[in-house]
């Protein structure tokens, strides 16, 4: 038996951060190109370039910008602190898992002492 869960974040009730955004940005953090990004991730352009257009819409907040290269792409310091947040949250909510599930295996196995 296991715990299992996505976090993500909405506004609205359309997704403005979560796994899939955080990937994203992080490939382009480490490729300098969307679309080398894209490639890493087995995603075509079009739906990472559309996924990072929205999250930066919904959030009203440059998430990258172009480099002194042309076409070459980097994180906005503002993106650096979402993806820092946002990891940080996905780790508190594996330790509360984890001891939930922890607690929760603990009880379905008593014996009934």
């Amino acid at each position: 038996m296991e715990i299992k869960h996505k976090v993500w974040i909405e506004k609205d009730g359309k997704v403005i951060f979560g796994k899939g955004r955080d990937n994203i940005l992080k490939a382009i953090d480490e490729q300098r190109s969307l679309n080398a990004a894209a490639k890493e991730l087995g995603m075509s352009y079009r739906a990472a370039w559309g996924r990072l257009k929205a999250s930066e819409e919904r959030m009203g907040m440059k998430l990258v910008e172009t480099g002194i290269k042309e076409k070459s792409m980097q994180l906005t310091p503002l993106a650096r602190k979402i993806i820092d947040r946002f990891e940080k949250l996905e780790q508190d909510v594996e330790k509360l898992l984890h001891t939930a599930d922890h607690d929760f295996q603990k009880l379905t196995h008593d014996d009934g002492k």
